[in-house]
């Protein structure tokens, strides 16, 4: 059977996150706060072995205070907010408003770079009348980031869990996406970099392929290889 849709996840495999240390600084410079470039340093690796950045490392360590929320962060706003501003706060930044505004920076366009390939690759979707969905586990409303990175006019559904109330890999996530397309799960691809999140949609027959979570720079075509699928029958659940 011929692949008539194709699911993407978000970040990690559409686009990806700027580097700790320039979110750091550009909430700095908004702030007008202004740190010696050792600090700069030190607080860019401590945020980063807390997993505060949404998008970036994962914690090398969850508090235990944290252990739940952290669990089930993206099932609502709310709790996606709390887990990440709760990493963060395990690192002692000069002002506590830091806190909200590094995680309302990550949410901003200017925080995030679509892989080299991927509008050509949704471009090419679109021309030949596969339909396309954004499938991720997240606690914010992505849309405005696709748009504009003029990615938009591409994507014709966008299933996010925390407006749904349920996270990857529940294969309910996945039949959502897949009803929204209109498509039979038989008939979807799935590209996703979790291995195990994204390898949900295998468990309702959804093909499912993956791609390496790397810097836009260091994976310039980690996408295109998809492209060498659409003229033949789906591939079995990787």
């Amino acid at each position: 059977m011929a692949i008539k849709g194709v699911l993407f996840d978000f970040s990690g495999t559409l686009f990806r996150i700027e580097s700790t240390q320039r979110w750091l600084t550009a909430v700095l410079d908004e702030a007008g706060t202004v740190l010696p470039p050792a600090d700069v340093d030190r607080l860019t690796q401590e945020l980063e072995r807390a997993g505060a950045l949404p998008g970036g490392s994962a914690p090398q360590a969850v508090p235990t205070h944290l252990d739940e929320l952290w669990a089930t962060r993206d099932e609502s706003a709310e709790r996606h907010r709390a887990a990440y501003t709760g990493l963060a706060r395990q690192v002692e930044l000069p002002d506590p408003r830091l806190y909200d505004a590094l995680y309302d920076r990550h949410m901003s366009p200017a925080a995030w770079q679509p892989y080299p390939d991927a509008a050509d690759v949704l471009a090419a979707l679109q021309q030949q009348g596969i339909r396309v969905g954004v499938i991720s586990n997240i606690g914010w409303d992505l849309r405005p980031v696709v748009r504009a990175h003029g990615l938009d006019g591409a994507v014709d559904a966008y299933v996010l869990s925390y407006e749904h109330g349920i996270q990857k890999p529940d294969p309910a996530l996945f039949r959502i996406a897949c009803d929204a397309l209109g498509t039979d799960p038989h008939d979807v691809l799935m590209v996703g970099d979790d291995r195990t999140a994204d390898a949900g949609a295998a468990a309702i027959g959804c093909a499912v392929r993956f791609v390496d979570h790397l810097p836009a720079d260091r994976r310039p075509d980690g996408l295109r290889p998809l492209l060498a699928l659409l003229d033949r029958p789906a591939p079995p659940s990787a």
